[in-house]
């Protein structure tokens, strides 16, 4: 490492004020502060000194979403391999999927980049290190045969109209992640949604490739499924990439709330919602959807990983403690009632995660709001 700071020192000059490369210095600083914790100092106000900062927590959570990713891969090979009847080995199918997801991160992370770094220029200020983990989430909650040009634009509406309009990493009132994907569920929805969209060249004859909510969605009797609860749990069935594992997305929970990433009163409360308003459904039970046992809906569509990667997004989620709950709970409500009452569109976590982080700022502002009540009673008294 010493070899690329000093790599780094040498070339500094040319990028700071005066050298010939200065409007550069924006991405100059991105490399350097990647690679190296940043040896800038506050020199007035209040301050707090840390051991972690912006980047770093970044990077833990690409950490935690490792197990989803490699999960995926071998997901996308092994669900191409059964649709076409072939067996394959799990090298195989981890390959074969490694290099289908391949473009689909390096499309993701150029575009977005190179968008983020013209911003940093244009402005004048640091690279905002909010991509690192928008860059990969953005492709593991896409079909594998979505087109690289349209892959391209979502990430551009999403870091452009999702993010920079509002000043960039920090700012944001809408997850990116989920920008990018409700850009393209409603601007292409047959490359979104449908039988033939999330097994790789699924046009295969007496193959169906439907997920587990479109049978759902078809009336189809959750005991009659193509797929068992224990399928469910491992991810060995059709759908984005890295939202089928409930399994590898609980490791990447466990990694978030270890290292105090993630919120756990949000994920909670997010899957106590479902529950609830999953059970309540079933005490109806007017559709296959409403019938479907409660905690089966749990582990189904992008339920968990909304709750666990989306809906924790430290910026566009709510910020008091009590708020959390109220926060995940209504995200877990929403999802189930759009999954339930929207046949045409079975997958409800999207929107549900989006309509909170509007609503995030209100239902902060009432716990706040109740918080001085109190404290004026209690000094009252």
């Amino acid at each position: 490492m010493k070899l690329f700071k000093n790599l780094l020192g040498s070339v500094k000059p040319h990028f700071e004020k005066g050298g010939k490369l200065e409007k550069l210095y924006p991405a100059y600083d991105a490399f350097e502060t990647f690679l190296f914790v940043p040896d800038h100092t506050t020199h007035k106000g209040a301050h707090v000194r840390d051991a972690i900062d912006l980047k770093r927590t970044m990077f833990m959570v690409i950490v935690a979403l490792i197990p989803c990713l490699l999960f995926g891969m071998w997901n996308v090979g092994y669900q191409y391999h059964l649709a076409i009847g072939e067996t394959a080995t799990l090298v195989d199918n981890f390959i074969f999927g490694f290099w289908k997801f391949l473009p689909l991160i390096i499309v993701s992370y150029a575009v977005g980049l190179a968008v983020e770094f013209a911003f940093a220029i244009y402005r004048g200020h640091s690279v905002n290190e909010g991509y690192l983990v928008t860059g990969l989430l953005i492709p593991l909650t896409m079909p594998i045969d979505v087109p690289l040009w349209m892959l391209a634009i979502s990430v551009i509406f999403a870091v452009v109209i999702g993010k920079e309009v509002f000043g960039g990493t920090g700012m944001n009132i809408l997850n990116p992640a989920l920008t990018a994907r409700a850009f393209l569920f409603f601007a292409y929805p047959i490359y979104m949604s449908g039988d033939k969209v999330w097994v790789h060249n699924a046009m295969v004859d007496g193959h169906s490739g439907s997920t587990i909510l479109g049978e759902l969605a078809a009336s189809t009797n959750w005991q009659s499924l193509s797929f068992n609860p224990f399928d469910m749990m491992m991810g060995t069935i059709p759908g984005s990439v890295g939202e089928t594992s409930f399994i590898a997305i609980m490791i990447g929970a466990l990694i978030l709330i270890a290292t105090g990433i993630g919120s756990w009163r949000i994920i909670l409360s997010t899957f106590v919602g479902g529950f609830v308003m999953a059970a309540l459904f079933n005490m109806w039970g007017a559709n296959e959807l409403m019938a479907t046992p409660a905690e089966i809906h749990l582990i189904i569509g992008s339920f968990a990983f909304g709750a666990v990667f989306m809906a924790t997004d430290p910026v566009t989620g709510s910020q008091t403690n009590r708020g959390k709950y109220i926060y995940g709970f209504l995200i877990g409500v929403f999802a189930i009632v759009i999954r339930v009452f929207n046949p045409a569109y079975p997958e409800g976590m999207m929107l549900a995660i989006l309509l909170m982080n509007i609503f995030a700022p209100l239902v902060d502002h009432y716990v706040i709001q109740g918080n001085i009540k109190r404290r004026f009673k209690r000094a009252n008294a």
